[in-house]
């Protein structure tokens, strides 16, 4: 599947709060903590259980969210397809999209039972 220009602002302005406790409820039916979660979230972008606790009290887009995010090294290391888009033909032009999918991927990953390591690409 292709993103289109509407499909990456949809997405943008996407609120994080109401985002997060959807990942959290199927990471909980799957048997992962809290912990877990949070510690593959803060590999990824960068921010501890206090920030994101901040950043979902204020109520923050995807926009301001990554661009806050300071996303691992080897983010780049995410792939494989999410909701049909292969992460990796997800073009320059939408980085926004592209890193939203690959934390897509690092929860659907953690609530299939990967092991951590392999999530954190270690």
């Amino acid at each position: 599947m292709k993103v289109t220009t509407k499909k990456n602002e949809q997405v943008a302005n996407m609120i994080f709060a109401t985002i997060y406790p959807l990942y959290w409820n199927r990471l909980e039916k799957n048997g992962r903590t809290r912990e877990d979660f949070h510690q593959v979230l803060e590999w990824f972008t960068g921010f501890n259980e206090e920030k994101l606790k901040s950043l979902i009290e204020e109520k923050v887009t995807y926009r301001t969210f990554f661009e806050e995010a300071t996303l691992h090294p080897n983010s780049h290391m995410i792939k494989g397809v999410v909701c049909g888009y292969r992460i990796e033909e997800i073009e320059e032009e939408f980085t926004l999209y592209k890193q939203c999918r690959q934390m897509e991927k690092l929860i659907d990953e953690l609530a299939k039972g990967r092991k951590m390591e392999k999530i954190l690409r270690a």
